[in-house]
């Protein structure tokens, strides 16, 4: 095992499921063997504000916050979230977002434009962007709360850990009567 801690920042609005995709991913690295840390930012999130976690692993993890320009991989629920946390990562990193939009206030109140082209952007800026329609997958799956789930099974497939530890984790992290359904969102995702 190196000494390289890998940084992961989970970004998108509240109730986008986004805490529990961050508990799984912990669960993973940990049953991996791996130190893992995590931080959670909740603005405003069960009235749709920011939510952000930080998701940090390696031999030894002191900080559970990952530095800013360290992130090796953005998971972005939804676009404007995604564009908005690209600072926090290095060249070179890579992005797994999901092409969905969920409007501010001040969108719904007409006093700003959502920005256009934000997959675009998002791209030009870090060529490792894997968009995802996670909501269209979630609905194959089953359910379309297990959007995160989807998203969760893409980021999988760019880490070296082997799948049935992510099963294990999920199996160990979400709801008996919600499990079949993600592991199914979970299985299309890492097939993307």
């Amino acid at each position: 095992m190196s000494d390289k801690v890998t940084n992961i920042l989970l970004v998108g609005v509240g109730g986008q499921g986004i805490l529990l995709a961050s508990e799984i991913l912990a669960e993973a690295f940990m049953l991996a063997g791996f130190d893992v840390k995590k931080s959670e930012i909740h603005g405003m999130s069960q009235r749709g504000g920011s939510v952000v976690s930080h998701v940090r692993f390696g031999a030894t993890v002191c900080s559970p916050v990952v530095p800013e320009g360290e992130g090796d991989i953005l998971f972005g629920f939804e676009l404007l979230e995604t564009y908005r946390y690209l600072p926090l990562l290095r060249s070179g990193a890579k992005v797994v977002a999901n092409d969905f939009r969920i409007y501010p206030p001040a969108v719904l109140l007409g006093q700003q434009a959502y920005p256009d082209g934000l997959a675009e952007k998002i791209r030009n800026l870090m060529p490792d962007l894997l968009l995802v329609d996670g909501l269209k997958f979630a609905i194959e799956a089953g359910n379309p709360r297990a959007a995160n789930t989807v998203l969760l099974g893409a980021v999988s497939g760019k880490l070296d850990i082997e799948e049935s530890v992510w099963l294990n984790a999920i199996e160990k992290m979400v709801p008996r009567k919600a499990l079949d359904v993600n592991l199914k969102a979970f299985r299309i995702g890492r097939s993307l």
